[in-house]
């Protein structure tokens, strides 16, 4: 998928349907005289309605649509004949998406399974024929609900990812080039800062034929909760993530300090983030050689308080360890 293809953002306006009115009809036959009310009932109008599918990463298929109406329902009609009830519009969404009033910003729900259906916008109920309201001191009533009013509103659609292990790191840190060796993703890298723009998914095989899923989302700068770099903007899609991965670099200066930064960013975005498991891979490490490798295992086994291991994309040293750490940590 490329960059222009990722949608996680999307505002629409949704409009249920009218409820039918229903019919205040007076039976008409020959050779019955007086047959009395037989107007029916009018029909439901259609619901809007939000729906999981599996089958979908991105918004980008509702980019340009903006609108969705669903159906009026019919008036009732005579012989007591109710109303068709007004056609329901389905609204397909990724797994994973926030739906949010647009104008109070209030979450109204989410969808996380696949097949999970939400409705938005509740059709109109159809009114009642006026064969309803006949009794003893009134036979001939020649009235009938009108339907009730249908409902509309503007609404956000936001994408949070549904990934097994969140990759954390400054830019430039390897992470895109560690999602393209451990999955089949093919996320964009290059040599300068930002590369990565939108995030990436790829899923990670396994032993036994078994996967999961890792989010590679842009980098995180020092000062992001004041809007350098991107901001916090992409930090919502590691929020559900099992495991956050801490890509800090052999070369770093501090890596200690690096991941201090890093946790301190998360926290300031969403303090529950920090109650993640988390563990450190120190990338790039094939500039090390062993002397210079088991200095570095010393002083970080005194500085850092959660699991670290050594990796290197490029030259794909420790990336099965990596993968076994990760899925203890997932079961």
């Amino acid at each position: 998928m490329t960059e222009g293809n990722f949608v996680d953002y999307v505002k629409m306006y949704v409009s249920s349907g009218k409820g039918g009115q229903g019919s205040a009809h007076l039976h008409r036959e020959k050779y019955i005289a007086k047959g009395g009310p037989d107007g029916g009932d009018g029909g439901r109008g259609g619901h809007v309605i939000i729906k999981g599918n599996s089958n979908l990463w991105t918004l980008l298929h509702l980019k340009f649509k903006k609108h969705f109406r669903a159906g009026h329902g019919e008036h009732g009609s005579s012989g007591r004949s109710f109303g068709a009830d007004g056609e329901d519009v389905y609204i397909d969404v990724p797994l994973g998406t926030v739906v949010r009033d647009t104008e109070t910003d209030e979450i109204i729900f989410e969808i996380t399974e696949d097949g999970e259906e939400k409705i938005i916008a509740k059709g109109g109920k159809g009114g009642l024929g006026n064969w309803h309201f006949k009794t003893s001191t009134n036979q001939t009533p020649r009235y009938a609900q009108p339907g009730m009013p249908l409902e509309e509103r503007h609404i956000t659609l936001e994408l949070k990812l549904l990934a097994d292990v969140g990759l954390v790191g400054f830019p430039n840190a390897g992470k895109s080039t560690l999602l393209s060796v451990i999955t089949s993703a093919k996320p964009k890298i290059a040599d300068y800062e930002f590369t990565t723009l939108k995030p990436n998914l790829g899923i990670v095989e396994y032993r036994d034929f078994q996967t999961f899923v890792m989010a590679d989302i842009p980098g995180i700068i020092e000062g992001a909760a004041e809007g350098k770099g991107l901001g916090y903007y992409f930090l919502r899609h590691i929020e559900r993530n099992s495991i956050l991965l801490f890509l800090i670099p052999a070369d770093a200066p501090d890596i200690k300090k690096q991941y201090d930064i890093l946790l301190d960013e998360l926290r300031r975005y969403n303090p529950e983030m920090l109650d993640k498991d988390r563990i450190i891979a120190i990338s790039k490490c094939d500039m090390l050689d062993d002397e210079l490798k088991a200095e570095l295992k010393e002083q970080l086994d005194n500085e850092l308080p959660i699991p670290y291991t050594f990796i290197s994309s490029v030259a794909q040293q420790g990336i099965t360890e990596l993968k076994d750490i990760l899925w203890k940590m997932l079961n």
